[in-house]
């Protein structure tokens, strides 16, 4: 179990890295200023012949924005979840370890996101409303491929009801590759701006899910050593 936490550390310090890299690469591989108003491109050959094949559809757009809600209700879920232990420990460090882990996992995501919004990497394919917006990486499928995978880890953990486990699991996949898919083929993102964003939020995932797991390991091997002193 051990080594398997560890090598989850691993793969996602991998895919940090594979996301530092790609970033590096977008800024120096193929720059031109292939984007509106004349903004720069990284990868311009390939992002540019992949967008024209797909070419623009706002409808996917707005479905695929609007359905960016269900990650950030699941996350307020989670927050209430939280809460009520909160309230009814009455002790902050009474909260389920993976619960609290969670909280962090997701301000960091939405630093994410703040950080990328205020140092663009790329710009939108297309004017929004008439503006500019940064486009890398994907704010939408980070956020999804971030929060979906957690909505399956804490089910897996919380929900003993196989039925209710593999219907979530379905759920997660199937919406997942909606969003990505959705965005990927809307137009409103160059290709290498969702392939930034599967390399970030996938890192991040694996390494909360590795603390998770730490901790829930740690608190559970505590409770049985009192248990055996306590004999």
């Amino acid at each position: 179990m051990k080594d398997a936490r560890n090598k989850q550390l691993l793969a996602g310090f991998v895919m940090l890295a594979a996301f530092v890299s790609w970033t590096i690469l977008i800024r120096h591989i193929d720059v031109q200023s292939a984007g509106p108003n004349g903004t720069a491109v990284g990868f311009a050959g390939f992002n540019v012949w992949f967008h024209r094949l797909t070419g623009v559809h706002m409808v996917i757009y707005t479905v695929t924005d609007w359905l960016g809600l269900i990650p950030i209700i699941i996350c307020m879920c989670f927050g209430c979840l939280g809460f009520a232990q909160l309230i009814k420990r009455k002790s902050l460090l009474r909260v389920d370890s993976d619960i609290l882990m969670l909280g962090a996992y997701y301000v960091l995501v939405i630093l994410c996101y703040l950080l990328f919004e205020m140092v663009p990497i790329n710009y939108r394919p297309i004017l929004i409303d008439g503006n500019l917006e940064a486009s890398y990486p994907s704010s939408t499928t980070l956020l999804v491929l971030s929060v979906m995978p957690t909505l399956k880890y804490q089910t897996d953990r919380r929900i003993a009801s196989q039925i209710s486990r593999k219907t979530i699991t379905i759920f997660v996949i199937a919406f997942s590759a909606f969003m990505v898919i959705g965005r990927l083929i809307s137009g409103v993102h160059w290709a290498t701006d969702i392939a930034g964003s599967f390399f970030l939020s996938s890192g991040l995932f694996m390494i909360y899910r590795y603390m998770a797991d730490y901790f829930v390991s740690k608190k559970t091997t505590l409770k049985a050593e009192e248990s055996d002193g306590v004999q």
